[in-house]
């Protein structure tokens, strides 16, 4: 999800924060990711819907791979999905019907209308908030959406960056209690927080640390290629080594916490 932040970026990079030129050059690659797959398994698992018909918000929705998951694997759910791109709003729509997506910025502090203040009793907010400059307000602000005792689950990356990460604007990567103490800055009940993944999600992004720049596919500001046969080879035998995780690993790089919403929504000043 795009946030705030100018940054002056070298001639051979995309502007850090143009997430519209961002899903347009990796929509396809972020679809292929092994640790997509794994991810979305520990954030069923963590958001614990035991009943048809919860209403789920999904922060930082980009193209819609979340959501779709969400609607095809819970029973009978409301999603909705904030994103501040249009590109990835206009992806999504097409991509899951079934949701509802809304463009938005999380760090503009507009008032939320009476139709979406409070409406969500579960949340979800994966790889976001390692992509700005002010996490505490982006979930501070996102309380408005929320209702009371509402349910939150973060996954933000929690080992060494990659040159990949850098290129498409990590800010940090967060330690387990890193990411509870942005959660209780902002005002939430933070229930747990732990590393996930070790060995096998560890092992994958230590190669794509030492795939290094080769990763980056649009170097001039054209679309990315295709994934290529060896990339999606790659891609499903690290999918099947994730897969065996399962979400255990404590020492895993993938940083899970979970948190409620406690009372009245309020806006970060």
């Amino acid at each position: 999800m795009p946030v705030d932040g100018q940054h002056t970026s070298q001639q051979t990079e995309p502007a850090r924060d143009d997430w519209d030129l961002h899903w347009s050059q990796y929509a396809s690659v972020a679809e292929l990711n092994p640790a997509q797959d794994f991810r979305r398994r520990l954030i069923l698992r963590a958001l614990a819907v035991d009943r048809p018909g919860a209403r789920v918000l999904d922060i930082g929705s980009g193209t819609g791979d979340l959501a779709a998951e969400l609607v095809a694997e819970l029973p009978a759910p409301t999603v909705r999905g904030l994103e501040l791109s249009a590109t990835g709003v206009e992806l999504a729509r097409r991509k899951v019907a079934e949701a509802e997506f809304m463009q938005w910025d999380l760090l503009a502090g507009t008032p939320v209308g009476e139709r979406d203040a409070g409406w969500a009793d579960h949340a979800v907010c994966s790889e976001v908030l390692e992509h700005v400059d002010d996490p505490v307000a982006l979930v501070a602000n996102a309380r408005a959406f929320l209702a009371p005792g509402c349910r939150l689950v973060v996954t933000v990356p929690g080992g060494p960056m990659s040159a990949f990460d850098r290129h498409i604007g990590h800010r940090r990567h967060f330690k387990p209690g890193e990411c509870a103490a942005v959660l209780a800055a902002a005002g939430y009940a933070v229930e747990s927080a732990h590393g996930a993944g070790f060995p096998f999600f560890n092992l994958y992004r230590l190669a794509v640390i030492a795939a290094g720049r080769r990763l980056i596919g649009a170097e001039t500001g054209a679309a990315a290629p295709a994934p290529s046969r060896a990339q999606r080879i790659i891609a499903g035998f690290f999918r099947g080594l994730l897969s065996l995780n399962r979400g255990g690993g404590r020492l895993g790089f993938q940083t899970v916490a979970v948190a409620r919403n406690p009372g009245s929504p309020a806006q970060h000043s």
